[in-house]
C-alpha cells in the first residue's frame, strides 16, 4: 500500500471515528472527499487523514459537526489550538496523540521532538508515555508491528521515540539493588523493541538491576544467560508472531532448575495465545501490570 492511500477503514482506526459516521460527513457536509483508482476503489490521502484528526479532535471535545465543516482550514488548526489549551487532561491526551500522528505523516522531526519535550515536561516521562506515546503507537502500528499499514512512517516514528528511550535509559544510574533482577530480551524473531525499552526503563527508574539482551534472541542464548545471572524475573514481548514452543521451553526451564524465576510477557500474541497456562507465567496487558511488580 502506499504511504499516501488509506482506506476508510485506516481513516477509522487513526481517526477513531466510525467508517459510517465518516460517509455521513462526505455525504452531508463534504469534510472529505475520497480520490478513486481506475478500478473505481475509494482511498484517501496525508492531507484528508489530518483534517478528519483535527476534525475528530474538536468533535471529541463537543463541537457540532455542523459548526466544524463551516471552518476555513486556517480557522480549524485556530479553534484546535485554543481547545488544547483549556480541556481537561484526559481531551488534551488525544489533542497530542493526533498532533503525534500529524508530525508523523509529514515527516517533522522537530515538530515530533517539540511534542515529546512538552508532553514529558507536562506529564512526566510516564505519564506522558502512558497516556499519549502508547495510544500513538497503538492507532498507528509502531507498538505491534512494521510494515502494515504506513511502513515508511512507522519506521520514522519507532526509531525517532527509541533514539528518546535510549537516551533516558542511559541517563539513569545503574544501582546495585540486590533486591529484583529482570532479563529483559525478545526471542527469535522479534525486533521490535519499544516496548522491550520502556520497560527497561520503568525497571532502571524505580533501581532495581536489568540485564538487557535485545531484540532476536534464541532460547538457548536466554538459557545461558539465567544460569549466569539468575535473574527473579524474565520479562518480553510477543508482537509478531506465535512463540508457544520458546515460551513451553522457559516455563520448563525454570520450573526445574530455577523455581524462583517468573516469566512477564506482553504484546499482542501474549493475549492470543493461552500462555497464562503455563506455570510461572504472567500476561501484562499494559504497562500499569508491569507497575505491580516493581
Amino acid at each position: 500500500m502506499s504511504n499516501d492511500f488509506y482506506q476508510i477503514s485506516d481513516l477509522e482506526r487513526l481517526s477513531g471515528i466510525k467508517a459510517h459516521t465518516i460517509r455521513i460527513w462526505e455525504k452531508r457536509y463534504g469534510l472529505v472527499t475520497p480520490h478513486r483508482t481506475d478500478t473505481n476503489i475509494r482511498y484517501y490521502d496525508d492531507e484528508q487523514l489530518k483534517k478528519l484528526l483535527n476534525v475528530a479532535t474538536l468533535s471529541n471535545v463537543g463541537f457540532k459537526i455542523s459548526k466544524i465543516a463551516s471552518l476555513t482550514e486556517v480557522e480549524l488548526k485556530d479553534q484546535i489550538l485554543r481547545s488544547q489549551r483549556q480541556e481537561k487532561s484526559d481531551l488534551q491526551f488525544d489533542f497530542y496523540v493526533n498532533d503525534f500522528i500529524a508530525a508523523t505523516l509529514d515527516f517533522d522531526e522537530t515538530r515530533f521532538d517539540v511534542l515529546f519535550n512538552e508532553v514529558v515536561a507536562k506529564y512526566g516521562f510516564q505519564q506522558a508515555v502512558v497516556k499519549v506515546i502508547y495510544p500513538f503507537l497503538f492507532k498507528t502500528g509502531v507498538l505491534w508491528r512494521v510494515a502494515d499499514m504506513m511502513p515508511v512512517q512507522e519506521h520514522f516514528a519507532s526509531n525517532l521515540i527509541k533514539r528518546k528511550f535510549f537516551t533516558l535509559i542511559d541517563g539513569l544510574p545503574k544501582l546495585p539493588n540486590l533486591e529484583k533482577k529482570f532479563l529483559l530480551f525478545l526471542p527469535a524473531g522479534e525486533w521490535h523493541e519499544i516496548g522491550l525499552l520502556f520497560a527497561e526503563y520503568l525497571i532502571r527508574l524505580k533501581g532495581f538491576d536489568t540485564v538487557s539482551l535485545g531484540q532476536n534472541v534464541p532460547f538457548v542464548d536466554i538459557e545461558f544467560v539465567i544460569k549466569k545471572t539468575n535473574p527473579d524475573y524474565l520479562l518480553t514481548f510477543l508482537i509478531s508472531g506465535d512463540h508457544s514452543q520458546e515460551m513451553s521451553q522457559i516455563q520448563k526451564l525454570i520450573s526445574g532448575k530455577y523455581k524462583h524465576i517468573n516469566c512477564l510477557i506482553s504484546g499482542p500474541w501474549a493475549n492470543i495465545q493461552p500462555y497464562d497456562g503455563l506455570k510461572d507465567i504472567v500476561i501484562l496487558k499494559d504497562p500499569s501490570d508491569l507497575l505491580k511488580y516493581l
